[in-house]
């Protein structure tokens, strides 16, 4: 099973879930010589693969750079798996990019457009934020002032959403999948506040709505997960207590 996007921070929990499957991780990378941006490496990197877990990512705060990426990326990512004749291509996608306009977002689309119309046999599994996330916002914050976008989410952990990823590579495919959730609705600064009360840090957490269309969009709900959603079971106070102080 391939997992393309292998080292990031969702990938790298993925090539441990299809550890624990028994199964063998091929990750693709640009560390492990494979650049889906050009498609150099991915026919070897996928010869013999059974099923492919797209969780690439790219930074990006414009449309623009997050458009072509994941043009180039799922592109090359979808010829290569027909050549090697991949039996299932399934990308991790978002919970509200269809509603939602933020420019990484459009992004997100243009990867699904991709897939949909793509010549593999395709599964989408959108997720909410994961428990990580307020960290992650937290570390583009330097000094005693954390700004945090005002994001209301269900958020899931990561670890869970990669065993659950490996479990729809292994089916059939099923089209687009349910949402993907945890068993919580939280605003984000909330959880960044007490994740940093967990780290006995005082920085204070300042919640910054998000402007325009995307901004009323998430501020209607539109980050949460739909009916018939798969809830995973972790809550944040649970994945709290797994994670040391640091």
């Amino acid at each position: 099973m391939a997992v393309a996007g292998g080292t990031g921070a969702l990938g790298r929990q993925v090539v441990d879930a299809v550890r624990r499957r028994d199964l063998t991780p091929r990750v693709i990378a640009r560390s492990q010589g494979v650049d889906l941006t050009t498609g150099e490496g991915l026919d070897e990197a996928l010869a013999g693969v059974d099923a492919v877990i797209d969780a690439s990512n790219v930074v990006a705060l414009r449309a623009k750079p997050a458009i072509a990426f994941f043009d180039a990326a799922t592109g090359h990512l979808l010829a290569a798996g027909e050549r090697a004749g991949v039996r299932h291509h399934v990308a991790v996608s978002i919970v509200g990019c269809d509603r939602v306009d933020l420019p990484y977002y459009l992004g997100k689309r243009r990867q699904e457009e991709l897939v949909r119309s793509g010549p593999v046999p395709w599964t989408i599994v959108r997720a909410t934020q994961f428990h990580e996330f307020a960290g992650q916002m937290l570390e583009r914050s330097r000094g005693p002032v954390a700004l945090v976008p005002d994001m209301l989410s269900q958020p899931v952990a990561a670890r869970q959403m990669a065993d659950h990823l490996v479990a729809v590579a292994v089916g059939e495919p099923l089209g687009l999948a349910p949402d993907v959730a945890g068993p919580e609705q939280h605003q984000i600064p909330d959880l960044a506040r007490r994740l940093l009360g967990h780290r006995g840090k005082r920085t204070k957490v300042v919640a910054v709505p998000l402007p325009g269309k995307a901004g009323r969009q998430v501020a209607d709900g539109g980050l949460l997960p739909g009916d018939g959603a798969t809830i995973l079971a972790q809550t944040y106070d649970e994945w709290l207590a797994a994670h040391s102080v640091g």
